[in-house]
């Protein structure tokens, strides 16, 4: 029987949502999550020690920006650390922490429900844990062949109008369209040097587990639609069939749908 699939569902009406970002309890909400995760300052320098004070003397003139549609973020800082279990090093983009308070503002719980169920990365109360666990269930039931779908630098090639275009299919309020669109063309700061965001999506802060997440969901869906039995984690994604020729033409099936429709490209050293 195949895998049930789960619609999306319609997230709550958005036409106010830079009010809700801006809400008192939801800022200081964001600002002890910033605190809690700690992590390193941006191209400004301010600490995540320094940053209550400073957040509070800033405050009402960034509040006023946002509210009108016209906060500009700082660039982040770029950084390289080394990949998991080797294979060289990918790049982080370190947001200032004000940024990052006003990205964790950006109340990724109004989203969170239109997303597949079999997506388990960077979500409230999902985790590896229960990925592995599913992966085990479907083993069990007899799918013993994995198509393993990596997918080579998928958010250092997000196009953002398509971004922006499925951002705009789940909110109204243009600020905070602008807003999101602001963190995509931000910038990059290396070593003093300036490069400019033409594309992707920068991963460090808070907002890019949701952009990833929403980059990936029209993959999802279309696994759903097959009535595949799989897990995504991130941009790492495990499809679960009963024969070697199965995970064969599932591989090819979906590397044309990956490539063509999406846009993206299947590392070929997993292939």
């Amino acid at each position: 029987m195949a895998t049930a699939t789960s619609e999306p569902e319609s997230p709550a009406p958005t036409a106010n949502l830079m009010e809700a970002i801006c809400d008192p309890e939801n800022i200081e909400a964001a600002l002890r999550a910033v605190v809690r995760n700690k992590g390193a300052p941006g191209v400004e320098g301010i600490t995540v020690r320094q940053l209550p004070g400073i957040l509070k003397a800033r405050w009402p003139e960034i509040e006023h920006h946002l509210l009108q549609g016209r906060y500009q973020p700082q660039p982040v800082r770029r950084v390289m650390i080394p990949k998991p279990w080797g294979g060289g090093e990918r790049a982080l983009g370190i947001p200032t922490v004000i940024d990052r308070v006003i990205q964790q503002a950006v109340l990724q719980p109004l989203w969170d429900p239109t997303f597949s169920e079999h997506s388990y990365g960077f979500r409230p109360g999902r985790s590896a844990q229960q990925a592995v666990a599913q992966a085990q269930a479907y083993v069990a039931d007899g799918y013993q062949f994995v198509v393993d779908i990596d997918l080579a630098r998928c958010f250092d090639r997000v196009n953002h109008d398509k971004l922006m275009a499925r951002v705009a299919g789940r909110i109204q309020d243009r600020r905070v369209l602008r807003l999101i669109r602001s963190y995509l063309t931000a910038g990059v700061l290396t070593n003093g040097l300036f490069e400019a965001s033409r594309e992707g999506a920068p991963q460090g802060g808070p907002l890019s587990p949701l952009l990833s997440n929403l980059v990936l969901d029209e993959l999802d869906r279309e696994l759903e639609r097959r009535g595949h039995r799989f897990v995504r984690y991130a941009d790492d994604c495990n499809i679960y069939v009963r024969s070697e020729k199965a995970g064969r033409r599932v591989m090819t099936s979906l590397t044309r749908f990956i490539e063509g429709r999406l846009k993206l490209q299947i590392n070929a050293q997993k292939r």
